[in-house]
């Protein structure tokens, strides 16, 4: 969410949220990309995650919505560090596109949700794992790797020019679109195996140590 990585922003430099339905201004808050899930889909894919038993969140104007609080719920505002909005019947209360839906919950059984609605919904939705415990749904022309083109195209550098970072799966089209990859070494396989170069891991500051190794070059 944009306003969940506002507080960290320090530069003018526009900022890729939401796997990159939203390329935002930090300065002026603008958002400049923006490209929500059709509504009558976004309702679709509700009932199918709620048809599973599953509770999830909904963002709609860089708000979190949820039909009723749960642990995973107010855990997940608690790590973002935003508010969380009670309002019902999602899908009566759905008035407006939103940015993404996000179910919160184990790892496996996570999967096992994935696998029951990739058919029905993969070439209309992107749907990919942000962290083990996020299942993340968004229209299916976005992904990180667009965001950073809309970015590029802002700032006038090239994919040739870029180094980028990863490690979950919705950063496969992040790793794929820069001329060079870099996977941390925790991140899952099917990342690595994108990636030019492995650097430490994430609680190494695997990031920070490749960054310093290029600028003292």
């Amino acid at each position: 969410m944009f306003q969940a990585v506002r507080p960290y922003l320090t530069g003018p430099e526009p900022v890729v949220c939401y796997q990159g339905a939203v390329v935002a201004d930090p300065t002026t808050g603008e958002f400049l990309r923006h490209v929500p899930i059709p509504l009558e889909l976004a309702r679709e894919a509700i009932a199918a995650i709620q048809d599973e038993g599953w509770p999830l969140n909904c963002y709609v104007d860089d708000e979190l919505y949820v039909a009723r609080v749960t642990w995973h719920a107010e855990q997940y505002a608690r790590f973002q560090n935003i508010e969380l909005h009670e309002v019902g019947d999602l899908l009566s209360w759905l008035e407006r596109p939103p940015t993404k839906l996000v179910v919160v919950g184990d790892p496996d059984e996570l999967d096992e949700l994935s696998a029951v609605l990739r058919p029905r919904f993969e070439q209309r939705l992107f749907i990919a794992k942000s962290l083990p415990i996020f299942l993340e749904f968004a229209n299916p022309s976005v992904s990180k790797g667009v965001g950073l083109q809309v970015v590029a195209d802002r700032l006038g550098f090239t994919a040739t020019a870029t180094v980028a970072f990863g490690d979950g799966e919705n950063d496969r089209e992040l790793l794929e679109w820069a001329d060079y990859a870099v996977a941390v070494e925790n991140s899952e396989e099917t990342v690595k195996e994108l990636a030019d170069f492995i650097c430490p891991a994430a609680d190494e500051e695997g990031v920070a140590q490749v960054i310093e190794a290029f600028l003292a070059r």
